[in-house]
């Protein structure tokens, strides 16, 4: 009979595996939220600006980034399968990360086709990746073993090192050298990742291997085979029923990579002054709750262990619930944000506001996401342990599509039209400013000179009102008209007078526009008839909807999500019975077997 010699090695009063797997996980987050932090930037960016992004709307941005992040997460499903039936997670997991490195370097190719095929290439290595590194990391563990919990919050510790570095390093490269150079750093990330989890196989003999093959025990074989139990049976409910409590959180925390991220550019006053950084690129932002992490992670996950001891409630469902309030919470103060853009005419808000919102959205997290990872791999079946690691991650797409779809109804559709002025009669409503401009050897130089000269975006501030039946468009702070200089169609105009009378808005008390003239992106790119000044078009939405909007959607997060956490804790007691006790018995085995670093062979 084969021995099999499985290396238990601790380090930190850890098996070292855990630290292999931190760090693969910990680079190939770096490459996802890397990525993630200016997708919607670059997707909503001007596709006739310097480093041209995709030139969407924010809604429209925001409908892909939905789309995207629920499908990097429903692919886990296929990818918990394939590693259950055919492969095992350790070599999934490695197909993962091959795909991964594919798609993040072709994200790197300034091109449409190279955007969505990167795109699809991460979805399916997410997707092979993600459920079963995380399955690794139960595997180490024995049943029973309270390190287990404070063992993923280390692991999700990694998750936001990686998240942190790459949110400010990624966003700065994007900021100064453009899109694709953020995108081509976050795949170096991913490659660091991809060579730590090769280096590090020694570690993680007899995790995750293929539950079909030879290394596989009797016993694990056996449970395989065997029909579920009614015990088994009732913790999968409870897994299903913990899956609409992710779908709920990630529904309001993915706001995060979305609306959040475009309320943080457009609302948020970013400017530091620096000589060298003159604002802060809003990607950077989604640092917060990276550092959040790791700032509060081990003392969140210290807590919990304390409180435990101390015999008072601290079922997983619990810290879920508590954890789905303490976030729902964090978008009390975007509302207050909201209230203080929305004060003045074309306000924004304080930056602390936002660094107030991240702290109690990472708090919340904290006490959710590791313990529901945990959670699974306590719950699940053997047999079925990927496919419901799966089915998690699944949930949690879900959750980012939710997100997706509430932070489209927080964007208005904008009004479209046409510039009919000339190049000639709109100069003097623009003024000059300095100009980036890539010239015929792709070079960016800066000019100063008026925006329509360089086929550049230009905006005009202004008054929106009804007098006498006629739509009325007047400079902000001036008397001039602005109707003669572009033309809405008929369908547009009317239901924009239609708005503006419902809300009671007259000359005296009008609503207010920021007008934004772009040049159609084909023709944009004649580079024959640079500066003609012909092919503009102009869109708008009224701020004091946007801002009712975005202040109606904070509250109704917020209002959501602590009550649906509430709701949990009311119905905890009888979900905790068909738990069947699965976290009734844990112990401390740090405090039985002492914190030396020891190698264990276990023989089979």
């Amino acid at each position: 009979m084969a021995t099999v010699i499985r290396e238990r090695r601790e380090l930190f009063g850890h098996p070292v595996g855990l630290f292999i797997l931190f760090f693969t996980e910990m680079w190939e987050r770096f490459s996802y939220y890397g990525m993630r932090g200016i997708l919607t930037l670059y997707i909503a960016a001007s596709a006739t600006a310097v480093d041209p992004g995709l030139g969407w709307s924010n809604k429209d941005a925001i409908w892909l980034y939905g789309w995207y992040t629920m499908l990097v997460y429903v692919a886990s499903i296929p990818g918990g399968w394939i590693a259950d039936k055919f492969l095992g997670q350790k070599k999934t997991v490695l197909w993962g990360g091959i795909l991964l490195c594919l798609g993040h370097g072709i994200l790197a190719i300034p091109q449409d086709w190279a955007f969505f095929t990167g795109l699809i290439l991460i979805i399916l290595g997410v997707g092979g990746l993600k459920p079963n590194i995380s399955t690794m990391v139960g595997g180490l563990y024995e049943d029973g073993d309270i390190r287990r919990d404070s063992g993923f919050t280390i692991f999700y510790i990694g998750i936001n090192v990686g998240a942190f570095l790459a949110s400010i390093s990624v966003g700065l490269v994007a900021y100064y050298y453009g899109w694709h150079y953020g995108f081509g750093l976050a795949g170096i990330g991913m490659l660091l990742g991809q060579a730590v989890y090769i280096w590090g196989q020694k570690f993680l003999k007899g995790i995750g291997e293929f539950t079909g093959g030879a290394m596989v025990s009797a016993e694990e074989k056996e449970a395989a085979k065997k029909p579920l139990s009614k015990i088994e049976k009732d913790r999968i409910v409870v897994l299903l029923i913990s899956f609409l409590i992710v779908i709920v959180f990630w529904g309001a925390f993915e706001q995060a990579g979305g609306l959040m991220n475009l309320y943080t550019d457009a609302k948020i006053d970013r400017t530091i002054g620096l000589s060298w950084l003159e604002e802060i690129p809003a990607a950077v932002f989604q640092s917060l709750n990276a550092a959040y992490i790791i700032i509060f992670g081990t003392i969140i996950g210290g807590f919990w262990i304390w409180w435990k001891k101390k015999g008072r409630e601290s079922s997983s469902l619990f810290k879920m619930a508590i954890g789905t309030i303490i976030m729902g919470l964090g978008y009390v103060f975007m509302m207050y944000a909201s209230q203080e853009a929305s004060s003045e005419t074309f306000g924004k808000a304080a930056m602390y506001w936002i660094f107030l919102a991240y702290l109690f959205h990472t708090l919340g997290e904290l006490c959710t996401s590791p313990v529901a990872l945990s959670f699974i791999t306590k719950l699940a079946p053997l047999k079925y342990a990927s496919i419901m690691m799966g089915v998690f991650f699944a949930a949690t797409g879900f959750g980012n599509k939710l997100a997706g779809s509430i932070g489209e109804s927080a964007q208005l559709e904008p009004y479209n039209g046409e510039m009919l002025y000339t190049k000639q009669q709109v100069i003097p409503f623009m003024e000059k400013d300095s100009i980036e401009f890539k010239n015929d050897q792709k070079q960016i130089e800066t000019t100063y000179d008026y925006p329509i000269n360089e086929d550049k975006n230009f905006s005009i501030k202004t008054t929106v009102f009804v007098d006498g039946g006629d739509l009325v468009f007047k400079r902000y702070e001036s008397d001039e008209i602005l109707n003669p200089i572009f033309s809405l169609d008929t369908k547009a105009e009317e239901g924009l007078k239609a708005t503006l009378k419902e809300e009671g808005v007259t000359p005296e008390k009008p609503f207010h526009a920021n007008l934004t003239f772009e040049k159609d992106a084909d023709a944009a790119q004649d580079i024959a008839n640079k500066g003609d000044g012909k092919n503009y078009g102009v869109s708008f939405v009224l701020s004091e909807e946007q801002n009712e909007q975005e202040y109606q959607t904070f509250l109704w997060l917020t209002i959501f999500t602590v009550a649906f956490g509430f709701l949990v804790l009311l119905f905890l007691k009888k979900l905790k019975k068909l738990t069947h006790g699965a976290e009734d018995h844990e112990v401390d085995k740090m405090e039985q077997e002492g914190y030396e670093i020891a190698d264990e062979n276990i023989k089979d």
